[in-house]
């Protein structure tokens, strides 16, 4: 097999991606970009997770804190960066370190995908409101008008993918379906090796989530959504959907406790791990780091810098 061009290290939340990302990129001369949807917005430090300087051991991190957290990002506009930064590393001689945990994110920009680069922000907006307006089920059958093969695998309750699923006929003319048929039976972008963490005991993992996210608490995580909100960042932004900002703005609203909210970023950032797990699981490719108590990230960055 030929030299990968990227190392990609991803896992589920709470598994030591960032840093393994980061010791591995120092001991080989490499640069981390960045694979995480919600690190691209500036002000949201605590609830992502995002890595602090010391952290970054003096590794060039990119595609953090790049947008306000009002503002539309995208898949295809993250493709975009991301081989950006990818081209100007490698042009610098460096090796990129693909790092986290945003599954599309990662396999469209791997795969080459880009049909919603085409994409139209004040249409998606229109198709937003007009499922907002008629309901999920009126959506999802509009879809299975020029899509039936993509509305049978949705719920009427997953607006985000009816609306990208209509958003992306209505722009390119092609179904969803129709592109991943296409995309497909395209060669990837890159030669790339993907190195995914996980613990043995799922227990540890939910427990070491528990924990993470009581330091979040104790760090400010209330003081950082409070600020969000009193900057005019709306409720229903896609920045403040992510897990803990979403539960907290709740709180601070006054429509649950503060311990309701903690509970429930718990149980939410769980089930996440758990897709985020059932994702990887697909790729047949991806070799898997299984931790079986604390991780052991220094002797696990010398193994993969002798593979490498």
């Amino acid at each position: 097999m030929d030299k990968p061009e990227i190392l990609v290290i991803t896992g589920p939340t709470a598994t030591g991606k960032t840093a393994l990302g980061a010791l591995l990129a120092k001991e080989l001369g490499g640069e981390v970009v960045s694979a995480d949807s919600m690190q691209v917005y500036k002000h949201m430090d605590i609830g992502t997770a995002k890595p602090l300087p010391d952290e970054m051991l003096g590794v060039p991190h990119h595609l953090l804190d790049i947008i306000q957290p009002w503002d539309d990002y995208s898949v295809a506009q993250y493709t975009s960066d991301a081989a950006q930064c990818i081209d100007g590393i490698r042009e610098r001689g460096k090796l990129p370190l693909l790092v986290g945990g945003s599954g599309l994110y990662i396999d469209s920009l791997l795969s080459g995908r880009g049909f919603t680069a085409r994409g139209d922000a004040s249409l998606r907006r229109k198709l937003e409101a007009q499922y907002d307006e008629t309901g999920g089920e009126a959506a999802l059958a509009r879809l299975g008008e020029f899509d039936p093969e993509s509305a049978a695998k949705l719920n009427a309750n997953d607006k985000k993918r009816i609306v990208r699923a209509l958003e992306a006929y209505i722009v390119t003319g092609k179904t969803i379906s129709q592109h991943d048929r296409e995309t497909k039976a395209l060669p990837p972008r890159y030669i790339f090796t993907k190195y995914a963490l996980t613990f043995s005991s799922r227990a540890e993992l939910y427990a070491r989530i528990d924990r993470r996210t009581d330091s979040m608490i104790a760090r400010g995580l209330e003081g950082e959504v409070r600020g969000l909100l009193d900057m005019g960042v709306s409720p229903e932004s896609t920045a403040m959907q992510a897990i803990g900002y979403k539960e907290m703005a709740s709180a601070i609203r006054g429509e649950s406790s503060m311990d309701e909210a903690v509970e429930k970023i718990k149980m939410e950032s769980r089930r996440y791990a758990k897709r985020q797990l059932s994702w990887l699981r697909r790729d047949t490719g991806a070799k898997w780091i299984t931790w079986d108590g604390e991780p052991d990230i220094a002797g696990a960055a010398t193994r993969l810098g002798a593979v490498r």
